[in-house]
């Protein structure tokens, strides 16, 4: 139990991090939130290792004056140094030309230990939702992956929104 208790504070930490680099709009604490090899997958895009996370980041960031994620509880099932997880996500959004958005969604992670900190191995994102925050846009359904530990294949593409 307490290598568990130690992961899930970890992991936790992991959160912490990536939604501090995301409101700070700091693609390179964002980046350095993965392994060296990480795998990011979000509306239909694929990106590979610390660089390309972060170049994807930085334009994804760049679209909004300001960006506030709250995450909930993340549900883990933890192994030597590994661990895969699923975490709700609150995502809102004030856009450069004054507008908002709020968006729902799921993170389906695979966790790895590395020099004492937890990174993301590999996260795939499914939303939910995408809208004004009225909740008036229309909801997505997402494919069901069953109750935890079910996760997307690691070959699924991810969601694309059609605007």
């Amino acid at each position: 139990m307490t290598d568990f208790v130690t992961a899930d504070c970890g992991i936790r930490q992991l959160h912490a991090r990536f939604v501090d680099a995301v409101w700070r709009q700091d693609a390179t604490a964002f980046s350095d939130c993965f392994a060296p090899d990480g795998i990011w997958k979000i509306a239909g895009m694929v990106m590979t290792g610390r660089e390309e996370i972060a170049e994807a980041c930085g334009k994804l960031l760049g679209r909004c004056e300001r960006i506030q994620l709250v995450v909930g509880q993340p549900i883990l099932e933890v192994g030597e140094g590994i661990a895969i997880g699923r975490l709700q996500v609150t995502e809102f959004a004030k856009k450069h030309d004054g507008t908002s958005a709020i968006t729902f969604g799921t993170y389906y992670d695979r966790y790895v230990e590395q020099d004492g900190a937890w990174r993301f191995q590999w996260r795939h994102w499914t939303m939910a939702y995408h809208g004004p925050t009225d909740l008036s846009g229309g909801f997505v359904v997402p494919s069901d992956y069953g109750a935890f530990p079910g996760m997307p294949g690691v070959d699924e593409p991810t969601f694309v929104r059609k605007a």
